[in-house]
């Protein structure tokens, strides 16, 4: 298709993390024709909500940012949540999107529809060459059943549809709720309130011992404008920054930025999940993008939006 920064681009879950990076990249580079709605207004899970949508509003592009989303506590504990919503909206957006002759589709997928052990870093080709992790199971076989639409509208329809896998996003706009978000803000919301209330110890879940990637959302939301610009293939492409650290460097590091001076105790009863999760972006070096915000940047980036949000943060 010919790309221009007048097409209509709808972003489904504009509000998420992703989805509100990929918004401020947008508006950043000149695009002004976007389509947002929130929950309340289009309830993606809805197959007659999102059919209406589509018919009536008839996007130029796609960004399939909406998801069901949760760390290893949430996704231990509401597995079926996990799968079908997930589902849902899948099958809703990219099959309207089908229906609808949208000229371009990009589907955000994760980092964890790879296999639990897999050689690291993790290229695309490893894709269903093994056991995935069985705390985030049901949320992984959504993803990969999302990818697989696209990749399968794009062989019998030629749709212009793409994948990226996003390794562990972070920033502004995240989830720091403290049981269900994910480690690093669910980590940064902890470390805050033991300082201000002066405890001496902040109790952290495993062995502080796997190896995780951690990427800013801002250099997602970048990636994800190269890619509508310029990709148009068929292949999966893994986004991230090609370099990982273990859950207890993060922790230091978290507790360096929050100004937290108590002590980390692991509890090594609680799982540690994946051992390494570490992402090969050879390829989406190849199309000329490259990770710019460093984890430190990343981290005292998103502590001072949390300091500055902390009243709309849920507990």
């Amino acid at each position: 298709m010919s790309w221009s920064k007048d097409h209509s681009i709808f972003v489904a879950g504009h509000r998420g993390l992703a989805g509100s990076a990929i918004v401020r990249a947008l508006e950043t580079k000149g695009y002004q024709n976007l389509l947002l709605r929130d929950r309340s207004q289009l309830d993606l899970t809805e197959e007659v909500a999102v059919k209406d949508f589509f018919n009536v509003e008839k996007p130029d592009v796609v960004v399939l940012a909406a998801a069901k989303v949760g760390g290893i506590h949430a996704n231990n504990t509401f597995p079926a949540d996990f799968i079908f919503s997930n589902l849902q909206i899948q099958n809703n957006v990219i099959h309207q999107s089908h229906l609808a002759g949208v000229k371009k589709l990009l589907f955000l997928g994760s980092s964890c529809i790879y296999p639990k052990i897999a050689p690291q870093p993790l290229r695309e080709e490893y894709l269903l060459s093994g056991t995935l992790e069985p705390t985030n199971e049901p949320y992984a076989v959504a993803k990969i059943a999302g990818l697989e639409m696209c990749r399968s509208y794009r062989r019998q329809y030629g749709s212009d549809f793409i994948s990226v896998m996003p390794t562990n996003l972070y920033g502004p706009g995240d989830n720091f709720h403290l049981e269900n978000a994910h480690v690093l803000p669910a980590l940064m919301h902890r470390m805050a309130l033991a300082k201000e209330s002066g405890d001496s110890r902040v109790t952290i879940w495993g062995s502080g011992s796997p190896l995780r990637e951690f990427l800013f959302s801002d250099d997602l939301g970048d990636a994800c404008i190269h890619l509508l610009e310029n990709y148009s293939k068929e292949g999966i492409l893994n986004v991230g920054t090609g370099v990982d650290v273990s859950i207890k460097e993060l922790a230091e590091l978290i507790r360096e930025v929050v100004g937290f001076e108590g002590e980390l105790d692991w509890d090594r009863s609680k799982p540690d999940g994946t051992p390494r999760k570490l992402l090969d972006v050879s390829r989406i070096a190849e199309e000329g993008w490259k990770a710019k915000t460093t984890l430190r940047e990343g981290v005292v980036a998103t502590y001072r939006w949390f300091c500055d949000h902390r009243r709309e943060i849920r507990s």
